[in-house]
């Protein structure tokens, strides 16, 4: 098979660290640990735990520039049409940040600025209303960001609104959410950039009965016509715009049930801690970029050392959703097997992104990262200040998290084989002084432009998924033949399948 001919420059490299010893590499170069860290506002990073030393590093940044990186960069902020195969800007930055120099970019700002106000007017009303539930419905980027941001700042939550989500189409979920809710005191906020999600329209139809009249029904769409047309009030529909996707929109009105939650000023403060790391990303040569780095080693675990998937570990419950969140921001984004001018790839991209929060997670799959036969890369993620008062707890986190980030790395020989070992696992240690507003807005930022940097290396798109469209397509044709016993399918396998569900069904 050949191979893309950026790879090939690095390969000779990878040959060179296939053997190396990561513990080896930090006490012969003195100097490696300062060059290996990075510190970016709230966000202490240190890289050097990674199998790569000086001449594998330079590499990497002949990498960068000579797919276009920073240019790439540009062209993001600015609003060129990035999202080539749907010929449109990808402008999420635009929703929290004013750093891009092209007219799209300028208006986007604006347009978000103004959304910010109208937000704020719709939580003035509804807090001064009799309401204190507020359920989200919305599926993939529309309930992973408002569900992380909510559980990872709920000690900054002041109280005024329960915030409950509604994704998957089980009706399971929806009586779980509904039971103990009083019709009379609660909101549903519909999220869907077209308005015809499945699932979201299936839970939005029975909140809409349930609350018994659209004066507590909002929406978050780029489709004000068919929220309408379903109910919403439109003085209760806040826009989204084709340039913002699903899994960058937290940023923008998906964020409103954060912002109930938490309350505008503490949402704008999650805006700033992005922006903050727009600033950084758009402004840092590559050398000392923070996102450049990440994405630089995320391609060179995946491409060049042949690691299959990622383990995300952040040693603080109030993350444990954060693996979730970027299995679809990094999977979705780049599982692609196609370039963006429609030709193969001759490489691997998307690595499967997993993990959990510890120290829940030494006592499940760690003992697979320390002694399994497959390497694992990994980003342990810690949070240094508590905001609670048992600093016990938090000590005992950071010592886990150091001890398992320096085992892994490190190991420990033995004669027995079965009680070795073997070190040489990578990993990536990014410390938040505290988990704050500003701090969770950076981290996340911090992703999604190692994820840019990633499909600037491979060519890739990632901001569409044709991947996920055409089963969507699908069920919808499927669901009449579930309703109906004299409609049937054309895949064989499929059609038995429904076969034996109307059998179970008639009983």
């Amino acid at each position: 098979m050949r191979s893309e001919d950026w790879l090939e420059r690095l390969t000779p490299h990878a040959a060179r660290m296939a053997d190396a010893d990561i513990a080896e590499l930090n006490r012969l170069d003195p100097a490696r640990l300062e060059t290996a860290t990075l510190q970016v506002g709230p966000i202490h990073a240190c890289f050097a735990r990674q199998r790569v030393d000086a001449a594998a590093a330079a590499a990497l940044l002949e990498t960068a520039a000579s797919r276009g990186v920073e240019g790439a960069i540009a062209a993001l902020f600015d609003g060129e049409p990035v999202n080539r195969s749907e010929n449109r800007p990808a402008l999420h930055t635009a929703l929290r940040s004013d750093l891009g120099a092209g007219a799209a970019a300028k208006a986007a700002y604006q347009q978000a600025l103004q959304t910010r106000r109208q937000m704020g007017a719709l939580l003035e009303k509804l807090e001064a209303s009799q309401v204190t539930d507020i359920v989200n419905i919305g599926i993939g980027g529309s309930d992973l960001g408002p569900r992380l941001a909510l559980d990872a700042l709920r000690e900054r939550d002041p109280g005024r609104f329960r915030v409950h989500f509604l994704s998957t189409a089980d009706g399971s979920a929806v009586a779980h959410v509904l039971r103990g809710l009083d019709p009379a005191r609660t909101a549903a906020v519909l999220v869907s950039k077209s308005f015809g999600t499945q699932e979201t329209l299936l839970n939005g139809s029975v909140l809409r009965d349930w609350l018994g009249s659209g004066t507590r029904l909002y929406a978050v769409t780029a489709n004000t016509a068919r929220a309408v047309e379903f109910g919403v009030d439109p003085a209760h529909v806040l826009p989204l715009w084709d340039w913002v996707g699903g899994r960058y929109s937290l940023w923008s009105a998906v964020g409103f049930s954060v912002a109930a939650a938490l309350g505008m000023e503490r949402f704008e403060q999650l805006l700033a801690g992005a922006a903050m790391m727009d600033a950084h990303v758009r402004q840092t040569p590559a050398a000392r970029n923070l996102a450049i780095r990440h994405g630089l080693l995320a391609v060179w675990n995946r491409d060049a050392m042949g690691y299959a998937t990622h383990a995300v570990l952040p040693y603080d419950e109030r993350l444990a959703r954060l693996p979730d969140y970027l299995q679809q921001l990094v999977m979705e984004s780049l599982g692609k097997s196609a370039t963006q001018d429609g030709r193969a790839l001759a490489c691997s991209t998307s690595p499967v992104i997993w993990g959990g929060a510890g120290t829940d997670v030494q006592h499940s799959f760690f003992q697979a990262l320390h002694q399994g036969t497959d390497t694992v890369p990994m980003d342990f993620i810690g949070v240094v200040r508590a905001s609670n008062a048992y600093p016990e707890q938090r000590q005992a986190l950071l010592s886990n998290l150091l001890a398992q980030a320096e085992v892994l790395a490190n190991g420990a020989r033995s004669d027995d084989l079965q009680k070795s070992y073997p070190g040489n696992r990578p990993s990536t240690m990014l410390l938040l002084d505290e988990l704050t507003p500003e701090a969770l807005g950076a981290l996340l930022a911090l992703y999604e432009h190692s994820v840019y940097v990633q499909a600037t290396v491979w060519g890739i798109n990632p901001f569409d998924q044709w991947g996920v469209e055409l089963g969507k397509t699908l069920a919808t044709g499927l669901m009449q033949a579930l309703a109906d016993p004299q409609k049937s399918a054309a895949d064989p396998v499929t059609r038995a399948l429904i076969e034996r569900i109307h059998a179970v069904r008639r009983g």
